[in-house]
């Protein structure tokens, strides 16, 4: 017999709407549930769909056509999930004051979760669905969702949050790590895993962590020694990482060095340091049992005190506390 009911996932389009930000979580919600029947032959542990404005095709940004099953005002319950995407569209969907209506019925505790995409986060705030409350959206737009909603507190740089059962992420793929964590709610970190690994994807990118991912921002250097050197870096987290260290290996001046690095990077070279040898640590504490002080030595610290204060700057919580969430997640899993 299954342990599981199955569960009810939509997301709500519009013309001009992000492609991924509908496709993305969709597919992770639907991976996992083929993941789950195959292993185990019960019913599928999600059922997915797309709402929009009427029945039919919705024509996205990138000019691709999707299909909604329904109009999302013939939907009244039965949603356990309920994902509002963002995209181009967004500021025309902001003015359609049905769908506003709708989804101000639908919020919690109608639907277990509310969740929003990218600038889909207009959409749940025009609706008053936000107000009071931790958000985030795109870091592009993260200023002027603040200032069009006074009473959000808009955060630029985690990939998600939650607040109670109202969850907003950031921009395009942030969406399927949001998923990701939604399907570890549900049955645990093993198959959130197994998804992240099809979809080749990391699991997982804590909400906290910054938009701007390490790996992300290293390819954003056309600086032909800078570029180089970023990937040196990476493999060589224990070593003298010093700007004078790094600019002999460059063959530049030290102040040279600094000057066009800082330029080309938009961080200084130490701040480049620290943001790697964050993620290598991240890593080794989802991915290892090993200790703080092991880890720390490993990925250049020095010490654990280092470590714990390069975490809080970054990520805003200290090495333990972010294990300690990942253990949790396996902890609602037994529970379940």
């Amino acid at each position: 017999m299954s342990a599981y009911s199955t569960r009810r996932i939509a997301n709500v389009g519009f013309p001009e709407a992000q492609l991924l930000d509908i496709a993305g979580p969709l597919e992770v919600f639907s991976r996992a549930s083929r993941l789950l029947s195959r292993e185990g032959g019960g019913p599928p542990a999600y059922v997915v769909e797309l709402l929009a404005h009427k029945a039919g095709p919705v024509v996205t940004s990138s000019g691709l056509a999707l299909i909604a099953s329904r109009a999302f005002s013939d939907v009244r319950g039965g949603l356990d999930t309920l994902v509002v995407s963002g995209g181009r569209g967004t500021d025309s969907a902001v003015r359609d004051r049905s769908l506003i209506a709708w989804l101000r019925r639908m919020a919690p505790p109608r639907v277990r979760r509310l969740a929003s995409v990218c600038t889909g986060a207009f959409i749940l705030a025009e609706a008053g669905l936000l107000d009071g409350k931790r958000v985030t959206t795109h870091w592009a737009s993260c200023a002027r969702l603040a200032r069009k909603y006074p009473r959000l507190t808009v955060e630029p740089d985690p990939i998600f949050i939650q607040q109670g059962s109202v969850y907003t992420s950031a921009g395009v793929t942030s969406g399927m790590d949001l998923a990701l964590s939604l399907v570890a709610e549900d049955h645990g970190i093993t198959l959130a895993r197994a998804v992240a690994r099809q979809l080749v994807l990391f699991l997982h990118r804590p909400g906290g962590q910054s938009q701007f991912s390490t790996q992300l921002e290293e390819q954003l250097s056309d600086h032909p020694r800078i570029a180089d050197l970023q990937a040196w870096m990476a493999d060589h987290l224990e070593e003298d990482l010093s700007v004078e260290a790094l600019a002999s290996r460059a063959a530049m001046s030290p102040r040279n060095f600094a000057r066009v690095f800082t330029r080309t990077m938009g961080v200084t070279p130490a701040r480049r340091v620290e943001q790697l040898r964050v993620e290598a640590g991240r890593r080794r504490l989802e991915e290892t049992s090993e200790g703080v002080d092991t880890i720390a030595a490993q990925c250049g610290f020095g010490t654990a005190e280092s470590m714990r204060r390069a975490f809080v700057r970054i990520l805003r919580v200290p090495p333990s506390s972010y294990r300690g969430r990942f253990s949790d997640v396996s902890k609602r899993r037994a529970a379940s």
